[in-house]
């Protein structure tokens, strides 16, 4: 855990797939962007190319499969022993597929944040790029965005904004120069955000916030 005489930040990195983002973060951390290291890559999904990047770039990585059976809470509650293993400081949901329970965030308050492709209170949930651009095409859109929340509870992709930006869609995109565009923003984005979260104070409080009671 980060200290006063070592105030690296340790952050675990969980992602589902393929882990663009989490490429961004790994690179920002080696060049200095970020004040701090990815400790682990934790994912839900075996094949998750993910893992592989975290692998690539010396990270310990770790697939959590939901066993056969096994609630929501159960498998939040292992998720979570593993991760607290990691004595993480902040924890990046980075394509992160699943909706976490209190049997999760309970044991990391104030300290787990998420990357939705989309702007504050609009299109919550998964293929927000996509549907964006439906409505785009409808006529009922000129504009997504994205933004970097907390995660205090099981709310989908409403939780207090930390940071977000717009992501004009042109008359000239294509959904791919489009979702090119979002993700380009995200990389930006998240790295800023994450670099801001290292560099407050108010960290050291977060570190010493324990598991429920």
């Amino acid at each position: 855990m980060a200290s006063a005489t070592n105030p690296t930040t340790r952050l675990v990195v969980l992602v589902s797939g393929n882990g663009s983002n989490l490429q961004a973060i790994i690179d920002a951390c080696a060049d200095g962007s970020i004040p701090g290291r990815v400790a682990a890559v934790v994912s839900d999904n075996a094949d998750a190319f993910g893992l592989q990047r975290a692998v690539r770039a010396g990270v310990p990585s770790v697939h959590v499969g939901r066993r056969d059976g096994e609630s929501r809470n159960d498998y939040d509650a292992r998720l979570a022993d593993v991760v607290a293993g990691f004595a993480p400081d902040v924890i990046v949901l980075a394509g992160w597929m699943r909706i976490l329970t209190a049997d999760f965030l309970g044991w990391f308050p104030a300290r787990v944040i998420n990357l939705h492709p989309a702007l504050p209170g609009e299109l919550p949930g998964t293929r927000a790029i996509e549907r964006a651009w439906q409505e785009a095409m409808a006529g009922e859109r000129t504009v997504s965005g994205v933004m970097v929340h907390l995660v205090p509870d099981e709310g989908v992709d409403d939780g207090p904004v930390l940071a977000s930006a717009d992501v004009p869609i042109r008359p000239d995109d294509t959904l791919e120069t489009f979702e090119q565009r979002v993700h380009d923003t995200e990389h930006r984005v998240l790295v800023d955000t994450i670099r801001t979260l290292c560099e407050q104070p108010t960290r050291a409080k977060m570190n010493n916030a324990g598991a429920p009671t």
